[in-house]
């Protein structure tokens, strides 16, 4: 469960963030979140308009935030894990990350009080990392958590995670948003789009635990770190609330989420490509590779049809180059991904402007859904 990235010089790995527990290793995993559930969906903790304190924010979250362990097969000495989670509804929903508990034969939730039940796995998002648990639980113990809007997320605001690091329960830590909008390559061959970067201190335990604001609203769930020893460096990640809002409901009714799709593949336009290309400006997303049937096929978009060299290395070039969607300018690959994945629904319609043999026009896009490989 390691996908490796490069940053400079420095190899490093994006590592997904339960504890993996085996005779004779212990594995770490993290996850991360950021956006909000429409509060018709479940019954909600009323969040506080002003700034908290961060004993403010614990005290009111903690007891919404549970102890997740795993049993990865029938065997009673089989793997085990060790995540995190957070109470979404009075249902007993249950809110974690999808690699926390997608291959789990047997799943635990732990309550603030140590009160423990069986849970059952509703269903899971591995395009997302999101998945959804539920437990037969008393009410006394089910305080769901609010959950925050993250696209009024700042780059500087601060922010705090809790959750269970190495099986410590109920531990918090706090830091800022580092960026918006990140990639996060993930398992499942597809990159999560707008996740959020922070460098409140996430661990192997932390995965589904929940990302808030300074009013102690859910603005991401945590999933990941960028490390080379496995062990946190001041680079987590959350998927944003908004994400989690949209995906959770279709997991409670449905047990799985279908995610739109285009099939292309390709590169960003950086100054040296845009010099091959004579184009005047470093925007926009250069298409390469159209899947065989994939919606991009259908439209009738291009891929690259041709390879030329310049100062050493060679470039393929010849394909359509996406300008904007839907009116949005498109800088990189990222701006697509994040507008299917904020805006966008099997069966949508889509608009790309695309550059092609020097003039630009529109085509339409009937999206599908995603295959489940790449």
């Amino acid at each position: 469960m390691l996908l490796g990235g490069a940053i400079g010089a420095i190899i490093v790995s994006v590592i997904f963030a339960v504890i993996l527990i085996t005779p004779s290793t212990i594995k770490s995993e993290i996850v991360l979140d950021n956006k909000p559930i429409p509060s018709v969906i479940g019954e909600t903790t009323p969040a506080y308009s002003k700034n908290l304190s961060l004993i403010e924010i614990f005290e009111k979250s903690e007891p919404g935030v549970v102890r997740v362990n795993v049993q990865r097969s029938d065997q009673a000495n089989g793997t085990t894990g060790v995540g995190s989670g957070f109470v979404f509804d009075k249902k007993g929903h249950i809110i974690t990350n999808a690699h926390v508990v997608k291959d789990a034969k047997k799943i635990v939730v732990t309550f603030l009080d140590g009160r423990s039940y069986n849970a059952e796995r509703i269903g899971y998002d591995e395009f997302t990392d999101i998945g959804v648990i539920k437990v037969n639980a008393d009410l006394s113990l089910l305080k769901p958590l609010m959950l925050g809007d993250s696209a009024n997320l700042k780059v500087g605001e601060s922010i705090a995670a809790i959750g269970n690091p190495f099986g410590l329960s109920g531990s918090m830590t706090s830091g800022i948003v580092s960026q918006l909008g990140r990639l996060l390559p993930s398992e499942s061959g597809y990159s999560i789009p707008d996740v959020i970067q922070t460098d409140a201190a996430i661990n192997p335990g932390n995965s589904g635990g929940p990302l808030l604001n300074m009013r102690g609203e859910i603005v991401g769930i945590n999933t990941a770190i960028q490390s080379t020893t496995g062990e946190f460096t001041g680079v987590g990640f959350a998927v944003p609330s908004q994400t989690i809002a949209k995906i959770v409901p279709n997991l409670i009714e449905n047990g799985k989420y279908h995610h739109p799709w285009i099939g292309i593949s390709g590169r960003d336009i950086d100054p040296d490509l845009a010099k091959v290309l004579n184009l005047n400006d470093t925007v926009g997303f250069l298409v390469i590779t159209v899947i065989e049937k994939s919606p991009a096929e259908k439209a009738g978009i291009h891929g690259s049809d041709k390879t030329v060299q310049a100062e050493g290395v060679d470039y393929q070039i010849g394909g359509d180059i996406i300008l904007s969607v839907d009116g949005k300018d498109v800088r990189k690959i990222d701006d697509i991904l994040i507008h299917l994945q904020r805006e966008k629904s099997v069966g949508d319609e889509m608009v790309l402007k695309i550059l092609r043999d020097g003039r630009t026009t529109n085509i339409k896009i009937n999206l599908e859904e995603r295959p489940n490989g790449n």
